[in-house]
C-alpha cells in the first residue's frame, strides 16, 4: 500500500472514532507529557488502534493522539512522539505529521529536550528555534515523491514560521520567561554526545542538541505546514568541564521541573 492510502486509512479510523477538527497539532517531548492535564478533552485515541502508527517505546510517552481545546483553541496532541533510535524508519517516524495535516491542521508546535551548546543557556531555559543542523543518518523524503504529499525538492530557507518564533518570544518576555532563538541540532542517539561531540557541535553552530523533531519538522515543510518548535534545554553541555553524567531519568525531572512554562507559553500562544 502506497504512502497516500495508508494516511487516508489511518484518517478514516480517526474520523470514525472523532469528527473533532483542531487547528494546531502539537508533538510533546520527553518529560512534557502534562500539557494534556490542560485540555478539555473530546476524545483520546492509542496510537495502537490507528492503523500504520508504530507505538512510541520511550519512558514518560503516553502513545496517544488526544483531542479537544486548549483554553478556546481546538488541538489534537501527539502525547509521546516517535524517535529514529527505538528502530523505526523515517516514514514511520513522521507518519502521524502527515495524518495530522490531513485532519486539517493548520500550524504544528514540536516540543522536545535539549542538552544545551550554548555556553549561556542555563538549565530550564526555552530555545525558540530559528533554524536546524541535521545529523541524522536517513530522510524521511528519501524514496518516490507522491506529488500529492509536496514537492519533489522542499524549500528549507524559512524551516520555522518567522511569525510562530516572534510571538513565542513576545509572550515569554511579558511572562519573564528565559527565552531564546537559536539552532537545534539532531543527532541519532540513543546515546547522549561525549565531550567531544559537544565541541564539534558548538563549532558547527548548535546552541541546543537532541535526538529527535527534525524528521518531522521537513515532512510538515514538505506538506506547507507552518513549524513552531521549542526546546526546553534540561543540562549545559558546553564548555566541556561543565559537563555532568545525565541518565534519562535526570532528564525527565529537569524537564518536569521546567514544565510550567513551557505548558503557560503556549497556552498563551494559542489563546492570544
Amino acid at each position: 500500500m502506497q504512502l497516500y492510502e495508508q494516511i487516508r486509512e489511518a484518517l478514516a479510523v480517526i474520523r470514525n472514532h472523532t469528527e473533532f477538527k483542531p487547528r494546531t497539532g502539537i508533538i510533546l517531548g520527553t518529560g512534557l507529557g502534562n500539557l494534556t492535564a490542560d485540555i478539555a478533552v473530546e476524545s483520546e485515541i492509542a496510537y495502537s488502534a490507528i492503523p500504520h502508527f508504530a507505538s512510541s517505546t520511550v519512558q514518560s510517552h503516553q502513545g496517544k493522539l488526544v483531542f479537544g481545546k486548549l483554553g478556546d483553541h481546538p488541538v489534537v496532541i501527539m502525547a509521546g512522539r516517535l524517535h529514529y533510535y527505538e528502530g523505526w524508519t523515517m516514514q514511520q517516524v513522521t507518519f502521524p505529521v502527515r495524518v495530522l495535516k490531513m485532519l486539517g491542521i493548520e500550524q504544528l508546535i514540536i516540543t522536545n529536550a535539549s542538552g544545551g551548546v550554548n555556553p549561556h543557556f542555563q538549565s530550564g531555559d526555552i530555545v525558540v528555534v530559528r533554524d536546524h543542523i541535521n545529523l541524522l543518518p536517513e530522510n524521511p523524503l528519501r524514496g518516490v515523491n507522491d506529488e500529492r504529499l509536496g514537492p519533489r525538492f522542499p524549500d528549507m530557507s524559512k524551516p520555522y514560521d518567522e511569525g510562530l518564533r516572534a510571538r513565542a518570544l513576545a509572550t515569554a518576555r511579558k511572562h519573564g520567561i528565559r527565552a531564546f532563538e537559536g539552532v537545534y541540532s539532531a543527532m541519532q542517539g540513543p546515546n547522549l554526545e561525549t565531550p567531544a561531540e559537544y565541541v564539534m557541535l558548538r563549532h558547527l553552530g548548535s546552541d541546543c542538541t537532541g535526538m529527535s523533531s527534525v524528521p518531522e519538522v521537513l515532512v510538515a515543510r514538505h506538506m506547507d505546514l507552518p513549524v513552531l518548535m521549542l526546546s526546553l534545554v534540561t543540562n549545559v553541555a558546553f564548555p566541556p568541564g561543565v559537563i555532568r553524567e545525565t541518565s534519562v531519568e535526570d532528564v525527565i525531572a529537569l524537564a518536569g521541573a521546567a514544565e510550567p512554562k513551557l505548558r503557560l507559553l503556549v497556552h498563551e500562544l494559542l489563546n492570544q
